[in-house]
């Protein structure tokens, strides 16, 4: 049987993919639409492309080149942002390609990420980042494997020590590196996930289900 065509892809293809968006006074990367969790609270997840107002599938993986064009003067904002609809770090040469260009120009970078950076590249990236990301926000949303595994199902085996590793391991490169977990998910504790943070060295921040930044 022909498949049917899809007209919310066909209309997302039409229109120029969004490399970069501004929320407040800081500039969001869109590095990439690919990911190594599939969190059910994750727009993609729930039939929408839509993240705060921006339409961010892309088409096509832009090129570092591109990236840079797109943001300008990194100092005309308070920091860029990589955090698109996908994990950064599955592009690692273009983020610290693009991260390089940015703190050249005097700009500042953070990276929010899923912490699964070491274990899908099978090393260690963190003394890496720590050259050009300022810093680091690990979203954690858990504070044990099961309800992790249950809320973002991980893609990759040892994910959730994995994600804790990474914490520890990038609060003693990059001290500025914060813990988050969602309010509200059913089973989440907030104070463990902050307990959690605050043994591996990191600072901690909850948010809200829905909202970016």
């Amino acid at each position: 049987m022909k498949a049917r065509p899809n007209p919310t892809k066909r209309a997302c293809q039409q229109q120029a993919d969004i490399l970069v968006y501004q929320i407040d006074n800081r500039l969001y990367i869109n590095l990439t639409d690919r990911c190594t969790l599939a969190c059910k609270f994750c727009p993609k997840h729930n039939g929408t492309t839509k993240v705060h107002d921006y339409q961010l599938a892309l088409g096509s993986r832009p090129s570092p080149e591109d990236i840079i064009e797109k943001i300008g003067d990194p100092t005309a904002y308070e920091e860029i942002v990589f955090c698109g609809y996908g994990e950064p770090t599955l592009r690692l040469k273009a983020l610290v390609s693009v991260a390089n260009a940015v703190k050249a120009a005097g700009g500042k970078t953070r990276l929010n990420t899923d912490g699964l950076g070491n274990l899908f590249h099978k090393e260690d990236i963190i003394p890496l980042l720590s050259t050009c990301i300022d810093a680091v926000s690990v979203s954690l949303n858990a504070q044990n494997e099961y309800l992790y595994e249950k809320h973002c199902a991980p893609s990759l085996p040892h994910s959730y020590p994995a994600v804790l590793a990474f914490i520890e391991r990038s609060a003693s490169w990059i001290p500025d590196t914060t813990v988050t977990a969602i309010q509200g998910l059913e089973g989440i504790d907030i104070p463990s996930c902050a307990r959690i943070a605050a043994e591996r060295g990191a600072k901690f921040r909850s948010r809200a289900l829905d909202v970016v930044g």
